[in-house]
């Protein structure tokens, strides 16, 4: 498991989604909130950090994504029916290229 996790805040909604597709068992109370941890690897630590550089982390080295990425995770959980799908997941998440102009070769 990482080092570093990323930390979903549930709703009822979502904890019942959750426990439908057999993942009851990672879900946590934390702070007196129904959460579940993503463990998060060192290199994809450094492609979120530099995707979302306010990301803030608590005592237990987890931190919450912004809305459309944390809803992006979200379903990606959902779909592949695990909480280790932060490789997948990247993917989605991290693009170096966003808002970069295509470069033109110039034969």
């Amino acid at each position: 498991m990482g080092e570093y996790f990323v930390k979903i805040c549930l709703d009822d909604e979502l904890v019942k989604k959750i426990e439908e597709i057999g993942l009851g068992g990672e879900i946590k109370e934390v702070g007196g909130e129904k959460v579940v941890l993503v463990p998060i690897g060192r290199r994809d630590l450094k492609k979120l950090q530099k995707k979302f550089s306010n990301l803030e982390f608590d005592e237990s080295n987890a931190c919450q994504l912004p809305g459309d990425a944390q809803q992006t995770l979200v379903n990606m959980i959902l779909e592949l029916q695990t909480v280790d799908c932060m490789k997948v997941a990247i993917t989605k998440l991290y693009n170096p290229l966003e808002g970069k102009p295509p470069r033109s070769k110039v034969f």
